[in-house]
């Protein structure tokens, strides 16, 4: 199997892994949790059930199509990226997180309108898995471009 191969088959089994995992936990804390309880964990950590209708952290509250068809054009964009160097070290996994993560909000969108949000640290707006991934996902692949960035180099 070449490297190219190997980078889009192990991104797409984390991909498919981050979405049947954010899935099965949403739906055992939609079937635990009413609507509004908070369930304290340890520390500042707690559950609770709650619905987001926008983006990230509820913000561009409305959802709808437009969500949804953002959500697709994000898909198209990590792909593209992606394409471009797949066995770039390391690409594999950001891309995976980042795919998972947009396709298991993208389910909620599309079955109920509405993400299932219910991680709940301290002040923070409540999150789940798939946002976790999204984040780690962005962060791990800025991380990959910086590292394989070129140095100045300086006239002199």
């Amino acid at each position: 199997m070449s490297a190219v191969t190997r980078a889009w088959a192990l991104a797409g089994i984390l991909c498919a892994a981050v979405v049947a995992v954010d899935q099965a936990v949403k739906a055992r804390v939609e079937d635990k949790i009413s609507l509004g309880e908070e369930v304290d964990v340890i520390g500042p950590l707690s559950l609770t059930l709650t619905h987001n209708k926008g983006v990230a952290f509820g913000l561009a509250g409305g959802g709808g199509l437009g969500l949804v068809l953002v959500t697709v054009a994000a898909l198209a964009l990590i792909a593209f990226v992606f394409s471009r160097d797949p066995a770039k070290p390391g690409m594999w996994v950001a891309v995976g997180l980042l795919a998972g993560g947009a396709l298991g909000n993208l389910v909620d969108r599309l079955v109920a309108g509405e993400v299932t949000d219910y991680i709940h640290v301290g002040s923070w707006p409540a999150f789940n898995l798939a946002d976790v991934a999204i984040t780690v996902g962005v962060v791990l692949m800025v991380l990959i471009y910086l590292r394989d960035a070129e140095p100045a180099t300086s006239d002199g």
